[in-house]
């Protein structure tokens, strides 16, 4: 077999397109790299002539898309000598910075809302030994509590605040041009924070830009941590549509929201730290926000487990199921490639699953016949 180089994480893949230095101590766990899996059997289902992509980015080290943004800000961190990082967290964000700050061997610090996580989220988040603590509050008072704290501590903030995460995140955008030899015509992403389709869109632009420069208009989003500026814009970029879920949905009502609720915990977020950012995608991109209810996200995550075999958690399938709907009634034309991140895999939130699932548990003695039995009457 021909020797192959042993992938060592996104940002030695991008390293030319990212603001780290040749001495640069990397902090990595392999992220990137994820799966652009074409759906084969659910288009059939919509009749619609599409291509339909998913990026399955649960398949990233911590299980969510926040490990990309977290290997370039722990990296960064500690590259400007911190010892510790603190983020606020609906689950994703806390697991990434604990493993990523297990792995530089500084501290995490993560912010929760009381009783407002899954328990997959905060397993990861305690196993890789961060200081884990619960507010009575949600997720916007506490990302409030951590602009506070760092103003009067020595922790570095790795929310998506922080610059150098929607760096690594738009590495996402690079692989799915690379494997489809051109970016998708539609980009279908959920929206809580608001910061994975701002960064996603920094690397289309990043991608499209005829020397691969980047364009002007997109290093605003960047606060000046982008490695190329200027080029004018050559290649496609994707329209970038973003989908909310309906009880947390601020690009929707054209305000923020105090009090989110929704099954999909991972945009639980009323009050999106890149609001700015993400009107400005939409409106350079030709995209559009629109809401999904919780039926319509958990009916989404139910039928692309059991239709295509892939197991993303409630938020994901946002993504899917906005993007569905918009197959059915037109606003996406059919011939269209259509590419949905799935941000985070189904195991963060197996209650969720468990509680939804057609197939019951079934229960027989150990016997030959009661298992030929318990096979036959479910073909």
């Amino acid at each position: 077999m021909p020797f192959q180089t042993r992938y060592t994480g996104l940002i030695d893949r991008y390293r030319d397109r990212l603001p780290v230095h040749d001495d640069t101590r990397i902090i990595s766990l392999g992220e990137g790299n994820t799966p652009l899996i074409r759906l084969n059997n659910i288009p059939r289902i919509v009749g619609r002539e599409v291509d339909i992509y998913v990026k399955y980015e649960g398949l990233n080290p911590t299980g969510s898309f926040k490990d990309r943004g977290m290997t370039m800000a722990v990296t960064k961190a500690v590259e400007e000598g911190s010892k510790a990082i603190i983020c606020a967290s609906t689950g994703n964000t806390s697991a990434a910075a604990a493993a990523y700050a297990a792995r530089a061997g500084i501290t995490a610090f993560v912010i929760i809302p009381d009783g407002k996580i899954a328990k997959g989220k905060l397993a990861q988040a305690m196993m890789h030994g961060s200081v884990v603590i619960q507010i009575k509050g949600n997720f916007d008072d506490g990302m409030r509590l951590v602009k506070e704290v760092a103003d009067e501590a020595p922790v570095t903030i790795v929310n998506s605040i922080n610059p150098f995460r929607l760096q690594g995140q738009k590495t996402a955008a690079f692989e799915i041009v690379e494997e489809l030899g051109r970016a998708p015509d539609y980009h279908c992403l959920p929206v809580g924070n608001a910061g994975n389709i701002t960064a996603h869109w920094i690397g289309y632009c990043e991608y499209s830009s005829g020397s691969g420069d980047h364009v002007t208009e997109a290093c605003t989003f960047c606060k000046g941590h982008c490695t190329y500026a200027g080029g004018a814009v050559v290649g496609n970029r994707p329209k970038m549509v973003g989908y909310q879920a309906s009880g947390s949905a601020p690009f929707m009502r054209g305000a923020m929201v105090d009090n989110p609720e929704t099954v999909a915990t991972a945009i639980r977020i009323g009050h999106p730290q890149s609001w700015d950012s993400a009107w400005k995608v939409k409106e350079e991109s030709g995209g559009w926000f629109d809401e999904c209810t919780d039926e319509e996200i958990l009916a989404a995550q139910k039928l692309l487990a059991e239709r295509e075999g892939v197991f993303c958690e409630p938020a994901s399938a946002a993504s899917l199921a906005g993007a569905l709907r918009d197959v059915k009634n037109g606003k996406i034309p059919e011939g269209s490639s259509i590419v949905c991140t799935l941000t985070g895999h189904g195991l963060k939130d197996p209650e969720t699953a468990i509680a939804q699932s057609t197939r019951p548990l079934v229960n027989v003695e150990a016997t030959l016949d009661q298992v030929k039995r318990a096979i036959m009457d479910n073909m």
